[in-house]
């Protein structure tokens, strides 16, 4: 029979089940199918941080959403209208997130009577009516991957464990995903085990063509590639992308890259991506501490390398003291803090933007540091060829602070021209730079440039320009240890004035005020760019007038911040903390900032912030 298919503009679809259950894998693929198709897309990977969950339980299921459309989208979505769920778990961990009608398909063989009490469901849902509200497709997934695989001479386990690719097989029919590549990919990613490489292929297949033939799916759904600028896209995750910018900034900089890390959820990825691009001149160093890792970054920084290192909040705690002895060196260096939830350990997996204060003010004596944010996956490369450009042109340490959503998420990338990407090398000292009385030359390390006040960088072994740093306060341009007073003062004003003076060459606060009369302005930093846009989108599509700012750099801020903020008789800030942002903007222009803060591990929904907008709008 010829199935009807319905044209649809956008879907969220979340992948749910154990942690070995290969949500992540079957996620990433479906991305990549949908990318290489065209239509816009915003993924929220979300998964357990031990390396094995226990299976069957609720803190073990493991899930991957996707958000899809014809159009430009901001996020992965606030709730997913499709939900695939291997296990009872995956079930009743996600079903309070769905919306009345949403489509669940349920793999039944994992419905057994010890699974489904071991998450506290007394009688069976799929059968109780519990379930009435939504479209319930009942699916063996499981039996009917072993039964398209009985030919392979394989184990039962083995021929069990490829059903996420007969979910993967269903969804792309139901949604005409193009298959070529995921069959290149299993291939590939099996190429050692041929056999094993060749059972997963077929249960892609025949999930596409149960989907084709069964009864139980009567419609598919076709959304259209979206309407994007011209140009050549990719799909890439925040992480890759960054990694990407820090290959990029070296080659526009000329000089080396020198990453010294240790790994740490969620900014691990950063390390192992740059590894593998040697041919650029990229050197890794996976360090037995965090502390080895920035000594060795900021070693690389004195002989005349981007320096580089990758950590998460804990790692940031310990590289504290070399993050201030990198400040009185004056030295080159990137601290990327990829965020995720704490304190202490925390939530490895999960997302948070708390460490801003601690990037702004962790460490001791006065240690100014400026700070870059990107505000989405595509625009973490943008943003670490920025923070690149700002270290070694002022010869300072810079934070940039991404998160675990930015991290793991993915989105279309447009990739640029190298000829667009700006001119970053730097001129090394060469020779003598100052005159003593006695008519002879010599160089002192802190002599500044008039503009910049970055001191002169000379690479360790240049003949004439022998010179001295470490962490004991130096004297205003020679260098030699002093212990004065007034030059301490003089030398706490001068590194604080260069990094104030970055707010003359960086972009001003991006502001997106359409009607230029609105009376409530939403301010946000790094990833929350997307959900605060999206919920600006709903409250103007109601008619609500309401203004949308943006920090990409939190310190210096930007010149016209005050100018900003003061156009506007209400300023709210959403952030994945407790107000930290807010108590900056408080402090420095003394704006009554509305706060609004949650720390759930996971990014705002539009929804939500579109409703706390038109309560502020209402009163105004």
């Amino acid at each position: 029979m010829t199935k009807q298919v319905k044209q649809i503009d956008r879907v969220v679809i979340r992948f749910a089940g154990d942690s070995g259950d290969g949500m992540q894998l079957t996620g990433d693929r479906f991305t990549s199918e949908t990318a290489s198709f065209g239509n816009d897309l915003s993924t929220l990977p979300n998964f357990p941080a031990e390396i094995r969950a226990p299976a069957g339980t609720l803190p073990g299921v493991s899930s991957f959403q996707l958000h899809f459309a014809d159009h430009d989208i901001l996020t992965p979505g606030d709730a997913p209208t499709v939900l695939v769920a291997m296990n009872p778990a995956a079930l009743k961990a996600n079903i309070r997130d769905l919306p009345r009608g949403a489509e669940i398909i349920v793999n039944t063989d994992e419905f057994t009577k010890r699974a489904m009490a071991k998450v506290g469901y007394a009688t069976n849902p799929l059968e109780d009516g519990s379930l009435d509200a939504y479209n319930i497709h009942a699916v063996p997934l499981t039996t009917l991957t072993v039964d398209a695989l009985a030919e392979f001479d394989i184990s039962k386990k083995d021929a069990e464990r490829a059903k996420n690719m007969f979910a993967l097989g269903l969804l792309s029919w139901l949604y005409h995903r193009p298959t070529e590549a995921t069959v290149a990919f299993l291939k590939k990613k099996f190429a050692k085990l041929p056999v094993i490489a060749e059972a997963n292929v077929a249960a892609f297949k025949a999930g596409w063509n149960f989907g084709e033939t069964t009864e139980g799916f009567a419609v598919s759904y076709e959304i259209a590639p979206a309407k994007l600028p011209s140009g050549t896209y990719r799909n890439i995750t925040g992480n890759l992308a960054l990694s990407y910018g820090l290959v990029a900034a070296g080659q526009r900089a000329e000089l080396p890259v020198y990453l010294g890390s240790y790994p740490i959820t969620p900014a691990s990825d950063i390390l192992h991506e740059l590894a593998k691009h040697k041919n650029f001149n990229v050197r890794t160093f996976q360090a037995e501490d965090e502390i080895a890792g920035i000594g060795a970054a900021l070693g690389a920084s004195f002989g005349g390398a981007l320096g580089v290192t990758t950590t998460s909040g804990p790692g940031v705690a310990l590289k504290s003291e070399a993050i201030g002895l990198a400040v009185s060196l004056e030295l080159p260096l990137l601290i990327v803090d990829v965020q995720r939830g704490g304190p202490s350990t925390g939530l490895p997996t999960k997302t948070e933007q708390s460490d801003l204060l601690q990037a702004m003010f962790g460490r001791n004596g006065e240690a100014p540091v400026p700070i870059v944010a990107p505000r989405t996956a595509g625009d973490c490369f943008d943003a670490a060829i920025e923070a690149a450009r700002i270290a070694l042109k002022y010869r300072t340490p810079v934070f940039l602070l991404s998160d675990g959503y930015l991290a793991n998420g993915s989105e279309p990338w447009r990739i640029p021209a190298v000829d667009d990407l700006p001119d970053l090398r730097v001129e090394f000292a060469t020779e003598p730079n100052h005159e003593l009385e006695d008519g002879s030359k010599v160089f002192w390390p802190y002599k500044r440039d008039p503009e910049t006040l970055a001191r002169p960088w000379a690479v360790p072994g240049t003949a004439g320009l022998e010179h001295r740093i470490g962490g004991i306060e130096k004297a205003d341009g020679s260098g030699t240890i002093n212990y004065e007073p007034a030059n301490h003062d003089f030398m706490v004003r001068i590194r604080q004035a260069k990094v104030d003076g970055i707010a003359k060459d960086i972009e001003p606060l991006w502001l997106d005020d359409p009607t230029d009369d609105a009376k409530v302005l939403v301010v946000g930093w790094g990833s929350t760019y997307g959900p605060i846009a999206a919920g600006v989108r709903r409250v103007r599509s109601q008619g609500g007038k309401v203004a949308q700012a943006h920090f990409r750099h939190l310190n210096p801020f930007p010149a016209n911040t005050a100018e900003v903020l003061k156009k506007y008789d209400k300023v709210i800030v959403p952030e994945m903390n407790l107000g930290q942002l807010a108590l900056l903007l408080r402090g420095k222009y003394l704006v009554d900032a509305i706060a609004y803060n949650q720390v759930r591990g996971l990014p705002f929904k539009a929804e939500e912030l579109a409703h706390v907008i038109q309560e502020v709008i209402e009163s105004v």
